[in-house]
């Protein structure tokens, strides 16, 4: 039976990069000096109307303006209320914009504000995905106003072309969720002050044409406490009333809303959208207590995977839904910037594993069909139903999804093979032995420069334009020069650089069955970073060692200890796009399996130190804290099950970066590494009161250099943060690195920084022998 209101598309948000990364390119010829600042705001222009009229074409009714961003949307709402550091008082326009999210330093292309260096603002992980946003700063008494009309303009630039457009803010309260206030007190607090600014841009807005202001509350999925809950209420009855006329679409995602459905319900807005992929139980309570004339946005297709969606399951869902009367509007579960953007693209794919897939574009044309099917009957595409079925069929029957021989394999685990065979106190003391390393021991996290050179000779091999051999030749000599150059420089534990990897999860994606690879399903993960996330579509397993005869090549260079790199297990399942018939865990457990055997090998070729990066441990923990415990469980004992098969005179390094890791420093304790390097630099060490307060038992490197700023720290810079660390942890814990892999700087500012900060801790060992000298004996 046909709608009885008419069922439109919205969209929450499209990909800004552009899908041949145009935004990329821009943005990093602009920040060299070769492209011009009116250039690249064309660039971002033509992105927005080329976005728009895709989107139109393809059947969405409700396009999203100011969903575009030069770098970050968080970024652009801090900006927005005027919410500037005082560090980069002075800086105006880009210059501004891209110091808070690069740092400036004073001197160079790259200028600093008045003339000072300035670190950039704190880069952290957007709720559970791998998009990095950049942190708010505020204090007590933080005053705003209304310094970037940016949704406005969106929106009138548009409206200039044709398109009737709903801006997208974050909300007023998720924003002061994010944000950090550094002298201690509750950000929350500043809500009476931030409110006039939101509400003159609502009025903005209006003035200028707009009917709806979709406001992103993704907070309202998370625990809330009474604080919390009582600015939502504040905030929209404020809200509603500066802007009398303007429909809010309160839009929270990521998980159920749950027990904070009611408080929702309550909040004096004209549409609210449900996030049906990760809470799909808040339909029915919703229909059954929300006003007639609230109007539902219905999240139905999963806008952070690339699944196709089972359309006959979600009409036989939506269909009573719309035939009651309700207004029903259709969408993603969430914006599509977490989705790669057209899967026509993809000519070299597996014809079969293509047929199972849907990117952004796809996405959206599911909705259109979905919306035709509930406007007009199944039987005006009923041939479109029929594929999809077909489609969903022939994956679930496919031979390529399951392998008898892993399946055996996860049968036999048992809980020992996770434990290491010594605690954690008996394992450092025989690797002190063995290593003898000095106080303050140095080394990189793994990665470096992926130069120009780099690229061009691993796409002149994938071209064949460079014949096996040479191209082989070519990593040997880049390695070659990455060991000398490190001895050269001091560094205690060395790495090979990594040259051979195009990514640190496709690297060993490419090696594993179970996975596919695509050319352009590009996504934004910060900024001009983007990644291309394999495709695990089925059981997976190693045919074959990885790493090995990198490793075994780089440590015949040198006698000093050459780190084996690995991926861990819940990194590569994070960073990948996920298979959707079976549990995470279970597909999580199949790649620490394939971890274990490489540690293995390692180990028999002679590796003493072996790194297994869990840079997304933090990632993927749900954003309810009923659910956490088990998640932690199952990816803490993944990393166990890959890293225990090592002796306890293997040290086990793993790395994690850009992510709130301090309510869950009880799980990092039990993964049981040896060392842990982390990112703090940008926090100024903030991080490690967790590690202190829960006395954390192993040693740490807490970055010193932050990797995804051009800024060069200083020796000082550095050695006050490691002084800063001493104060929170002993001096026999810590270990000195950067926060992150330097694969996406360049060598002229790797060099430098990398001296300062081994030069950083020559300071803070002749400070320890100053310290033992004036002991009195025997003390």
């Amino acid at each position: 039976m046909p709608a009885a209101q008419p069922v439109l598309v919205a969209n929450l948000g499209f990909p800004r990069i552009g899908p041949r990364r145009q935004l990329k390119t821009a943005l990093e010829r602009f920040w060299s000096g070769r492209l011009e600042q009116a250039s690249l705001l064309q660039t971002a222009a033509d992105l927005r109307r080329e976005g728009w009229a895709r989107q139109a074409e393809l059947g969405v009714d409700i396009l999203p303006s100011n969903d575009f961003s030069l770098y970050d949307q968080v970024l652009d709402a801090t900006l927005m209320v005027g919410a500037v550091p005082p560090r980069f008082a002075g800086a105006r326009g880009l210059e501004l914009y891209f110091a808070m999210a690069r740092g400036a330093r004073s001197g160079e292309q790259e200028t600093g504000c008045c003339g000072q260096d300035a670190v950039a603002c704190e880069m952290t992980k957007w709720f559970d995905t791998n998009y990095h946003y950049l942190a708010p700063e505020v204090a007590a008494g933080q005053t705003f106003d209304l310094a970037s009309t940016k949704p406005v303009d969106e929106f009138l630039e548009a409206r200039a072309q044709g398109r009737h457009t709903r801006p997208v803010l974050i909300g007023p309260v998720t924003w002061l969720k994010l944000a950090k206030a550094k002298d201690g007190s509750d950000p929350r607090d500043l809500l009476d002050a931030l409110l006039p600014v939101y509400g003159e841009v609502l009025r903005r807005l209006a003035a200028a044409g707009a009917d709806w202001v979709q406001m992103d509350e993704p907070a309202l999925a998370l625990d809330l406490d009474d604080t919390d809950r009582a600015a939502f209420a504040c905030a929209y009855e404020r809200l509603t009333e500066a802007a009398p006329g303007l429909k809010l679409m309160l839009t929270p995602y990521f998980a159920a809303v749950e027990d904070s459905l009611d408080l929702a319900l309550s909040l004096p807005v004209a549409g609210l959208h449900l996030d049906l992929v990760r809470g799909p139980g808040d339909l029915d309570p919703t229909l059954a207590k929300a006003r007639p004339d609230l109007v539902l946005s219905l999240g139905v297709v999963d806008g952070r995977n690339i699944w196709r969606a089972d359309l006959t399951a979600l009409l036989d869902r939506l269909e009573p839904v719309v035939t009651s009367g309700r207004r029903v509007l259709l969408a993603p579960s969430c914006s599509l910037l977490h989705a790669p953007i057209d899967l026509t693209a993809e000519t070299r794919l597996d014809p079969e594993v293509a047929s199972w897939l849907a990117f952004g574009v796809q996405k959206l044309e599911e909705l259109a069909l979905l919306a035709r099917a509930l406007n007009e009957g199944r039987a005006s595409v009923a041939d479109a139903l029929a594929a999809s079925d077909a489609a969903l069929a022939a994956r679930r029957a496919s031979p390529k999804v399951r392998d008898l021989a892993v399946q055996a394999r996860m049968a036999a685990v048992t809980p020992q093979m996770a434990d290491r065979a010594a605690p954690v106190a008996e394992r450092l003391a025989l690797q002190a032995q063995v290593l003898n390393l000095p106080a303050y021991p140095t080394t990189t996290i793994g990665s470096f420069p992926q130069t120009q050179a780099v690229r061009r000779a691993r796409a002149d091999q994938a071209r064949g334009r460079l014949e096996p051999g040479a191209y082989q030749a070519f990593l040997e000599d880049e390695t070659r020069m990455a060991i000398r150059w490190q001895e050269s420089a001091g560094l205690d534990v060395l790495v090979h650089g990594e040259f051979e990897r195009n990514d640190m999860v496709q690297y060993f994606g490419e090696q594993l069955s179970g996975f596919a690879f695509t050319e352009h399903a590009w996504v934004q993960s910060y900024g001009s970073r983007c990644v291309r996330p394999p495709i695990i579509y089925g059981d997976v397993a190693r045919p074959r060692p990885m790493t090995v005869d990198w490793w075994r090549y780089a440590q015949s260079l040198t006698v000093r200890p050459v780190k084996g790199m690995l991926t861990g297990p819940v990194t590569i399942l994070q960073w990948s796009f996920v298979r959707d018939d079976i549990p995470r865990s279970e597909t999580c457990r199949q790649i620490a399996l394939a971890i274990r055997d490489e540690v293995a090998d390692l180990e028999a070729a002679g590796a003493v130190i072996i790194q297994i990066d869990e840079a997304a441990l933090r990632e993927g923990l749900p954003l309810r804290r009923a659910a956490q415990a088990e998640h932690l469980a199952w990816t803490v004992d993944c990393f166990r099950l890959s890293a225990a098969v090592a002796g306890p005179a293997t040290q086990v390094h793993t790395h994690m970066c850009y992510s709130e890791f301090n309510e869950i420093i009880g799980a990092i304790g039990q993964m049981d590494a040896d060392v842990i390097s982390i990112e703090t630099a940008r926090s100024q060490m903030e991080l490690l009161e967790a590690f202190a307060d829960y006395r954390y038992p192993a040693q740490i490197g807490p970055g010193l250099y932050d990797i995804h700023s051009p800024r060069v720290p200083s020796v000082g810079e550095m050695a006050d943060l490691l002084r800063l660390a001493g104060q929170r942890l002993s001096a026999d814990q810590l270990w000195v690195n950067p926060d992150c892999g330097l694969k996406t700087r360049g060598w002229a500012e790797v060099k430098p920084a990398v001296a300062a900060m081994v030069e950083a801790a020559r300071r803070l060992r002749a400070e320890m022998s100053l310290d033992v000298a004036r002991k009195p004996a025997g003390e």
